[in-house]
């Protein structure tokens, strides 16, 4: 990553930026967001432990996954711990991901990301995400007898 990418003046700038790196493709660009040992955890539990290795999954995955898909910041929250770290909340909507098996047309995704953020020297970098589907209907997921995963409403 020797190009040099803007920096988040404000906490809540960082989806922002990540939707923007998301849709220019640019895995080094969405990177740069990172500190050199963050954590990030994808949607089905994948974990990377620093910058390097979520510029490679997300690669990866604009190559294989994303290449054509959308993604919408649709919301932003910020809350302060301290003058120089916050945790922010970003609702997310994902449409046009590549078609996989039998699935010929996936459907569009909301989502939910936490991003926690600490302020250095004048810019705010992301030193942890998590990124969760929401569901609509669901309240938790379980594993049937059979193994197979799904997301359930216990009060139907």
């Amino acid at each position: 990553m020797s190009k040099t990418y803007k920096k988040a003046s404000t906490p809540e700038q960082i989806p922002a930026l990540f939707t923007e790196a998301w849709m220019q493709r640019d895995a080094d660009m969405l990177a740069s967001l990172f500190t050199e040992d963050a954590e990030f955890v994808n949607v089905v539990g994948l974990w990377w432990h620093n910058r390097d290795d979520i510029r490679e999954a997300h690669a990866y995955g604009f190559d294989k996954i994303f290449g054509g898909s959308e993604l919408v910041l649709r919301k932003t929250t910020v809350k302060y711990l301290s003058d120089d770290i916050a945790v922010v909340h970003a609702r997310m909507r994902l449409k046009d991901q590549t078609a996989t098996g039998d699935t010929k047309a996936p459907s569009l995704r909301q989502n939910i990301f936490s991003f926690v953020v600490q302020k250095l020297e004048e810019s705010w970098i992301c030193v942890s995400a998590h990124n969760t589907d929401i569901i609509p209907g669901a309240e938790t997921n379980i594993i049937d007898k059979e193994g197979k995963f799904k997301s359930v409403n216990y009060r139907k």
